[in-house]
């Protein structure tokens, strides 16, 4: 598996493109690289502040977003490691509160791809040593860093003791990776994505989760038990619940009252809900109640039922409004199922081959006025016959706008964060 990007700074290109040339050798899983390289840069994992670190299916980078804007609101300084990257490779590096600029990126990724020499590292291993290194030449009060994929091998698991872990929502996803065959795992598949994700816990470091069915419940018990890390569920050490207007929430600390959070879907309110139980799970930040409410007023996380600007696309079709959202797993069509049921609208859809096609499509079928599949530019995807009869066929997105009829419906753009990301470059929207 591999990731592009592109830069405006020559400097920085070069070192991308040395980045794209990596890939992850077939039937290699495991930590044993990345850890050696950086051991190589003097094991920046060791020096980093204090870590949030988030694992699961889907959720865990807005719940990044959520812990984010509430200990900027308390004004502690935070790094914060997410990904994919939507526009710029930039994205993935956030240093103090900002985007690390090109210079500095461009230095970090040339010391790490020299270093790495014979390792013969991933894109995902050189991308993390890159942060890593980054985060502990800076100094700020903590470090939120999303797990990428999975989470016992993902390149993030070689921090040695973040301040707290999290789980967001589990389903089944990268099953090619994550329900590969191999002994002594689970064989229920759920139960397997529990145990991949559950693999961050350390020892010490309270470990909080949503709650899961009974088979995937079971396995992060397990698997916290085994790692010596304090469990916090929900529904069993903490609880949430949404109120017309807001969540309250309660744990070993008493109860919260708190607003709904500014980031649109239903589904959002149990992202903040594990944000705020992980931040009154862990004993080193202070954080007030209202520094947590704030949080959730001013979290902003991109390509996430994120409603699209004006800009050059929505200038083709004045007056309408258009959402963007990365979702690709049936989760994601749930979640975006409830977040519009009763209305009618137009999709245009973008979704990598290796993707069930119907994920997203599928719970959206009863209220689509119009369905227009789209390529995912510079990836292998489905084609119009994936979805169906009464599916169209445009070449981009904005020939898919063009072709829309005029009655003011609203339209969403969904099935790929590259799509969305590709979306949000040709609007002139980059996240910053």
């Amino acid at each position: 598996m591999r990731d592009f990007a592109t830069s405006d700074s020559p400097a920085v290109q070069a070192q991308l493109d040395r980045l794209a040339a990596l890939s992850l050798p077939q039937g290699r899983f495991g930590l044993e690289t990345i850890t050696r390289l950086c051991g190589r840069l003097g094991n920046p994992e060791a020096r980093l502040p204090p870590v949030f670190h988030v694992a699961g299916t889907n959720g865990k980078g807005s719940t990044c977003a959520f812990l984010r804007a509430m200990l900027e609101a308390q004004g502690y300084c935070i790094h914060v490691a997410t990904k994919p990257h939507l526009v710029r490779y930039n994205e993935r590096i956030r240093i103090a509160g900002k985007l690390i600029g090109d210079d500095e990126l461009a230095a970090l990724l040339a010391e790490v791809l020299d270093a790495s020499g014979d390792l013969g590292p991933s894109f995902f291993e050189v991308t993390t040593a890159a942060l890593l290194l980054g985060f502990s030449h800076h100094p700020a009060d903590a470090c939120v860093i999303e797990v990428g994929l999975g989470g016992r091998f993902d390149a993030t698991n070689v921090i040695p003791a973040p301040l707290v872990s999290g789980i967001s929502s589990l389903g089944i996803d990268h099953e090619a990776f994550l329900l590969r065959p191999e002994d002594g795992v689970p064989a229920d598949p759920l139960a397997r994505i529990a145990f991949e994700k559950a693999s961050i816990a350390k020892r010490g470091t309270p470990l909080v989760t949503q709650a899961y069915p009974a088979g995937a419940e079971a396995e992060v018990i397990r698997i916290a038990v085994a790692h010596g890390a304090p469990l916090a569920m929900r529904g069993r050490d903490w609880w949430a619940e949404d109120l017309p207007g807001g969540i309250a929430y309660r744990d070993h600390l008493g109860e919260l009252t708190l607003p709904l959070p500014a980031l649109p879907g239903a589904h959002q309110a149990d992202n903040a809900a594990l944000a705020v139980a992980m931040m009154r799970h862990q004993s080193r930040l202070a954080i007030s109640a209202e520094a947590i409410a704030e949080g959730l007023r001013a979290a902003r996380w991109p390509a996430r039922l994120q409603r699209l600007d004006e800009g050059p696309l929505t200038a083709l079709v004045p007056g309408r409004t258009i959402w963007l959202d990365g979702g690709h797993n049936p989760d994601a069509g749930l979640a975006l199922a409830r977040h519009f049921a009763g209305k009618r609208l137009h999709l245009v859809i973008g979704m990598l081959g290796s993707k069930a096609a119907g994920a997203i499509a599928g719970p959206l079928a009863d209220r689509l006025a119009s369905l227009q599949v789209v390529p995912v530019p510079g990836h292998e995807c489905h084609g119009r016959d994936a979805f169906g009869p009464h599916a169209q066929a445009a070449p981009d997105v904005a020939a898919a706008l063009a072709a829309l009829p005029d009655d003011g419906l609203a339209l969403l753009i969904a099935g790929s964060l590259y799509l969305a990301g590709d979306v949000l470059r040709l609007n002139r929207q980059p996240p910053d």
